[in-house]
């Protein structure tokens, strides 16, 4: 009952963390986009909340096993909190160079909040859950990972009506209130002893992975990148420029599209389990859904290019996109802490999680970049070839039974 009731402080916290994330997330986007800012500019409000997540999941991985996940979990909501009144603090009649060097000032410590926060969580699961149980294991990283991805998706709606409603500073203020009362509740609820290494590791061993962590993690940065090139700057920017939908319309679909996403995450171990039968996934899932990803992706690519009808291809091909590519994320997720062992899931999620963070920067980066160079479909172009690398890479993935419990 104790590690149940650890698993549902962690997993709330999660939640209340993530959504302020996809709020503040479409709050800065929809609020630079009106006053003028290029793709280009946007994109580049969010580097250093990208750059920073790749120190952050690797240096937090090893903080988490020496201090504990608490330390970690609460130290993020903390930074989110200062992140958001920080934001709050813009003034309008400032430069842009000083306006855009401040807003990316404040992301970056948005930035490290996100990664501490989903470090901690998903590597809490890995100590909460029993020995030799890979089935349940798989169930409870999709159900947080989906919830998660849903709760993102209700945080995008709820930035462009929070945005529409209050306006840019009093939805930050209200966001930073909500999460003091949830990092109080970690702090006073949540064991200090929380995921702490029994023996201690020494830094240097921050890149000594084994080899399936090392492929995964490979795989997981193009997986990653493939996405935001094209849903970060790139998708609202077409909604809003192209098609001429407000703030609501575009927080709205972009909400649909990572709620649907997350449900589906939180249904994989159902529907792969159509196909695989009753064990758990193995690497060649990962290859096989990296394959009919890039594949989708491409024909995508071809129609916005082709100018046929936005709906069919931007609104129904990228629904379909996000079936999966959560199933493969949900896989991903799962498969990380199948190939870790217990005294070391903090040092290897985190390692795994840098590895996103550099795919979710790259991605960012090229996401502005692309669109300003050639629209939508570019980015996609070159999304479906940093996922047909992701397959490439998972083919050399174990085939075999390499769960790690012990």
């Amino acid at each position: 009952m104790t590690a149940l009731r650890n698993y549902i402080l962690v997993t709330a916290s999660y939640w209340g963390f993530t959504l302020t994330d996809g709020a503040l997330r479409m709050l800065v986007l929809l609020h630079f986009y009106a006053l003028g800012y290029s793709a280009f500019k946007i994109a580049l409000l969010f580097v250093l909340y990208e750059f920073c997540g790749v120190v952050t999941n690797l240096i937090g991985g090893w903080v988490g096993s020496h201090f504990g996940l608490k330390i970690t979990l609460s130290s993020g909501l903390a930074l989110q909190i200062i992140a958001l009144l920080a934001l709050a603090l813009l003034d309008p009649a400032w430069s842009e160079p000083f306006s855009v060097a401040y807003v990316m000032g404040a992301q970056a410590l948005s930035g490290i909040a996100k990664d501490l926060t989903k470090m901690s969580s998903k590597s809490a699961i890995k100590v909460l859950i029993p020995d030799n149980a890979q089935g349940t294991l798989f169930k409870w990283v999709a159900v947080l990972t989906g919830s998660k991805n849903a709760l993102k998706g209700a945080g995008f709606f709820s930035g462009g009506i929070l945005l529409t409603w209050l306006g840019f500073r009093a939805s930050l203020i209200a966001m930073a209130v909500g999460l003091v009362v949830v990092l109080a509740i970690s702090v006073l609820s949540l064991p200090k002893t929380l995921g702490r290494a029994n023996i201690k590791v020494r830094f240097s061993r921050l890149f000594a992975k084994s080899r399936e962590v090392n492929l995964l993690s490979a795989a997981r940065l193009f997986l990653f990148g493939s996405r935001d090139i094209w849903f970060v700057v790139g998708l609202p920017v077409f909604l809003a420029g192209s098609l001429g939908w407000d703030h609501t319309e575009i927080g709205g679909f972009m909400a649909f599209w990572v709620i649907g996403y997350g449900a589906v995450q939180v249904l994989a171990p159902k529907l792969l389990s159509l196909c695989l039968g009753d064990g758990p996934p193995r690497g060649g899932s990962a290859s096989i859904g990296s394959f009919v990803l890039a594949l989708l992706t491409g024909l995508i690519a071809l129609g916005v290019g082709l100018n046929l009808s936005p709906w069919v291809t931007v609104v129904c091909g990228l629904a379909l996109f996000g079936v999966i590519f959560a199933i493969n994320s949900s896989l991903h997720s799962y498969l990380i802490l199948a190939y870790t062992e217990t005294d070391q899931a903090a040092l290897n999620v985190g390692f795994y999680y840098m590895a996103n963070a550099i795919g979710r920067l790259i991605g960012t980066l090229l996401s502005g970049m692309l669109f300003q160079w050639g629209g939508l479909d570019a980015c996609l172009w070159v999304s479906a070839a940093f996922v047909t690398i992701a397959g490439l890479i998972s083919l050399m993935l174990p085939r075999g039974n390499t769960c790690r419990f012990s």
